[in-house]
Order: C-alpha cells, then sequence, then structure tokens
C-alpha cells in the first residue's frame, strides 16, 4: 500500500452529500468502474474543482491551463490528447463545466459550495484505478483499492457486479465484503445501527472461510481487516447495545458527549485494509 493510500484523507467522519452531489459523483465511478476506459473522466472534475485553481481563476480556468494540468493525469492513463479528451468528456458529461465570461472553464453551478469536496473525491478515486491493470481483474482489484484509500461506498458499488453473477461460497464471500466495506461507510457517516448491523453479518459471512476470498480474478486476504473490525465491535459492544435498544433506537446519536464515547474507541482501531493476491 502506498504512503499516499496510508494518507488517506477519508479515514475521518465524512459529510453527508446533497443527492445531486452524490449522484455527480456515482455517475462517474459507475463509468469508470464498467469500463477502466472510463477512468479519464474523474481527471476533469478533479482540476476544475481545486481550491487554488479556483482561487487563481475565479472566472474561469483557462483551457490552456486546463489541458496542461491534466496531461499528467491522461498521460498515466494512456491518452495523450488532453483537448480531444476534453471535448469529448463535453460532449457526454455536460454537466461537469460551464463557461466563464473570460472564455474560462469552472464548475457547474450545481456543485454550489461542495466543489473541493468533489475535487478530492474525485482525485482520490483517480488515485485508486489510476494504477490497475485494465483486464479481467479490474473490477476485484478496483473494490480492493478503492477499500484500502478509505472510499468504502465506491468499493462496494466495485464489488456488487461481481457478487451479482457469483455462485455458492463464493457469492457469500463477496456479499461479506460488500458488507464490511458499507459498515465502514457507516462509520464514516456515524450511523451506529447501520454499522452493526452490517459487520455483524460481514463476520457471519466472511468468518467460515477466515477472511480469505478465493475468486478466478485474485484473492483478498481480509484477515487483518476482519480482526480490526471484530475487535471494533468488541470494544463498543457495551455502549452500542445501549444506543441500539433505546427508546430512540431508529434516530442518531444527538448527545455529543454519549457519541464522542462511542465511537473514539472505534476511530482509535487501525484503519483496515485488503490485499490482492
Amino acid at each position: 500500500m502506498s504512503d499516499a493510500c496510508n494518507r488517506t484523507p477519508f479515514w475521518q467522519r465524512q459529510p453527508r452529500l446533497p443527492l445531486e452531489i452524490h449522484r455527480f459523483l456515482q455517475d462517474r465511478m459507475e463509468a469508470a468502474l464498467h469500463a477502466p476506459e472510463a477512468r479519464q473522466i474523474l481527471v476533469w472534475p478533479t482540476i476544475l474543482g481545486a481550491p487554488a485553481l479556483r482561487q487563481a481563476h475565479p472566472e474561469g480556468v483557462p483551457e490552456p491551463l486546463l489541458l496542461n494540468h491534466a496531461a499528467r493525469m491522461l498521460g498515466a492513463l494512456g491518452h495523450h490528447d488532453p483537448a480531444g479528451a476534453w471535448q469529448a468528456h463535453l460532449g457526454t458529461w455536460s454537466d461537469t463545466a460551464e463557461q466563464g465570461q473570460e472564455g474560462g472553464w469552472r464548475p457547474s453551478a450545481a456543485w454550489g459550495a461542495w466543489g473541493p469536496l468533489v475535487s478530492l473525491r474525485s482525485g482520490w478515486q483517480l488515485a485508486a484505478l489510476t494504477p490497475l491493470s485494465p483486464d479481467a481483474t479490474y473490477a476485484l482489484a478496483s473494490g480492493v483499492s478503492l477499500f484500502n484509500h478509505g472510499l468504502f461506498h465506491e468499493s462496494h458499488d466495485a464489488l456488487e457486479p461481481l457478487w451479482t453473477s457469483a455462485q455458492g461460497g463464493l457469492k457469500d464471500q463477496l456479499q461479506g465484503l460488500i458488507l464490511l466495506a458499507g459498515g465502514y461507510h457507516h462509520l464514516q457517516q456515524h450511523n451506529l445501527g447501520g454499522l452493526r448491523a452490517l459487520w455483524e453479518e460481514a463476520l457471519v459471512r466472511l468468518e467460515p472461510c477466515g477472511g480469505r476470498v478465493a475468486a478466478p480474478w485474485g484473492e483478498v486476504r481480509a484477515e487483518a481487516a476482519l480482526d480490526l473490525t471484530r475487535r471494533r465491535l468488541d470494544s463498543a459492544g457495551q455502549r452500542l447495545d445501549l444506543a441500539v435498544h433505546s427508546p430512540d433506537h431508529e434516530k442518531r446519536l444527538t448527545d455529543d458527549a454519549d457519541e464522542a464515547a462511542v465511537f473514539t474507541s472505534l476511530w482509535d482501531l487501525d484503519r483496515p485494509t485488503w490485499e490482492l493476491a
């Protein structure tokens, strides 16, 4: 795992995104997961929402500068025509950008104040997917890499098509990985009931194989993540029981002291990662 991955900005509580922003990110992520060629669509929101560029060019990033920034990221994906890639992108993803008064490009107004987060998340998705080989291993490798970058919702999305087509024990094990990732997404949202339910079910599905999932596209080794998840449930078990079984169990915790007491032990343990062999 790279040093950059170890320093993921997503190993912390995350805000709940407005539906429009969530859909913007998810549409692009689904396209990039479906076809490795489409990873390039993540380049443009990464650049356009970057705070430093927005501050330097409030009326829009000049197109030559935009293409210059894109060239390195596109080159890492095997694309060497930034101008052609940008025109193709505008034709398919018209909600990415709009032209400013001076002809430069700025994020779509629909991003609102979420531009920096859209940029950061798109860039981190791109970092997770760029090194991967665009072959039959791509989907599973995407799920592992996204999980290791703290992008647990995206990891869930990467693995779901594999789970849908799998059968027998592999199907149960893949679902265990999906549930594990989903539980950590709930941790990022501080959704106590959600994380507990998903983690407990993940343990049921993954403990029989010891956290090692052998698939035709590679083997996921999640033993350490499984152990950390088990320890999280054990360390906070009593407090979780009190919260989930209270009269207001359908609500999120609202008392700051109670919330801190429950979640501190969950965040203090190491961040879970998977290995792909």
